[in-house]
């Protein structure tokens, strides 16, 4: 039996060379569940460098110095990939993300126990620490939290915060899934992890990244220029391994993206370019960017942000379908949030019958059905005692 005390654990383990990391590795295959952390460092990069990895079975817990002279971190490939395994995180997308930069993929099976939280009704986004203390009668020590990663050697302090991280997990874990496996939730859980296990969501698309400056101008000329120089900001980050807001601020490239500078000098004169930026190696390649946006077609440029068709959505309507759904998710213990998005709710009050996650899969029966019976008036909301109650209005819902 898997022990689920974080006292039970022996000290850590601090692995350093790839013959104590196959060992492990290959101890850890025979596991059920293994609990997985990282600490990175990414503050003055482009990619996150990885610089420490947390793992934890039943009887053992070690922490790999990913940045030890010599490491082959290939034995760790090899117990992500092994699908006998299930990888259990907590917040998972940058853990993840630094797997699928090493190894290629995403690692298989996957737990994400913040969304399995989100799901058990702990709220949305829900902390670590608060689901430690919450499920485990544990503290998290904070202390360490903002340590410099890349600093060797590891003080014996941060080897145990490391190590703690994934001790606590594993009892988590085992709590949550046994609770969600007695509500009927883990199917639940499972439909939630299909956008976490998808390689392409680490993988940003340097013809898309401009969507998420979300401009706000119909001029498709002005939209080509400013997805042109997000795309140049993109890879030119990537190349040089910086962060994009350091290569260039949003601030910037918009007022760029609007001038469409022609010369070194012109460029000089934005916002935040200083003369040596702009004629350098990065100035040309950025005014070379911008010459051919300009020199696009027509046919060619981005199409305008499309807006939402139709009378914008009753305010009233609105907030009936917000209580219905906070009373819903009250009732079911679960986060609203996982159930329906805001723009979700904007959907459901202005569209007949718009493709929305809440209309699909359990969300449906928890929420979507009786949000389209109180848009068809087949409902109504009252009030009995101090909770929300669903009240019939002819035939109702089931």
């Amino acid at each position: 039996m898997a022990r689920s005390s974080r006292s039970a654990f022996p000290p850590p383990a601090l692995i350093e060379t790839t013959e104590e990391l196959a060992a492990l590795c290959e101890r850890l295959r025979a596991e059920p569940f293994v609990t997985v952390d990282t600490e990175f460092m990414r503050e003055r990069t482009y990619w996150p460098e990885l610089c420490v990895v947390q793992l934890a079975g039943a009887q053992e817990v070690a922490v790999v110095d990913a940045q030890a002279e010599g490491l082959d971190l290939s034995p760790l490939g090899a117990l992500l990939a092994d699908t006998a395994v299930t990888k259990v995180f907590h917040a998972a997308r940058q853990d993840i993300e630094i797997f699928v930069l090493k190894f290629g993929d995403v690692p298989r099976p996957l737990f994400d126990t913040q969304v399995a939280a989100m799901v058990a009704g702990f709220g949305d986004q829900a902390g670590y620490d608060s689901l430690v203390s919450s499920l485990t009668g544990g503290q998290i020590d904070k202390a360490h939290r903002f340590s410099d990663w890349s600093a060797r050697p590891l003080s014996p302090a941060q080897i145990a915060y490391a190590a703690a991280d994934v001790t606590h997990l594993r009892e988590v874990y085992e709590r949550l899934s046994a609770r969600l496996a007695r509500e009927g939730r883990l199917d639940w859980v499972a439909e939630e992890m299909a956008v976490l296990s998808d390689p392409a969501t680490y993988r940003p698309d340097p013809e898309t990244v401009w969507e998420r400056l979300r401009p706000r101008s119909g001029n498709r000329r002005f939209l080509g220029m400013v997805k042109a120089l997000a795309a140049w900001r993109e890879r030119e980050a990537q190349r040089v391994n910086i962060p994009r807001q350091r290569l260039l601020k949003d601030e910037a490239l918009m007022e760029i993206a609007a001038t469409a500078p022609k010369d070194a000098e012109a460029l000089s004169r934005a916002r935040g370019i200083s003369r040596g930026f702009a004629e350098g190696r990065t100035g040309a390649s950025m005014l070379a960017a911008i010459a051919a946006a300009a020199a696009l077609p027509e046919d060619a440029l981005p199409e305008a942000p499309r807006t939402r068709e139709g009378p914008r959505p009753s305010p009233a309507l609105v907030a009936l379908l917000k209580v219905l759904l906070a009373a819903r998710c009250e009732q079911h213990h679960v986060a609203p949030k996982l159930v329906a998005s805001s723009d979700d709710i904007d959907r459901l009050a202005a569209e007949d019958a718009p493709d929305i996650h809440a209309l699909h899969g359990w969300r449906l029966a928890v929420f979507g059905a009786e949000a389209q019976a109180l848009k068809d008036g087949k409902i109504a909301i009252g009030v009995e005692g101090k909770r929300i109650k669903v009240l019939p209005i002819g035939e109702g819902v089931a």
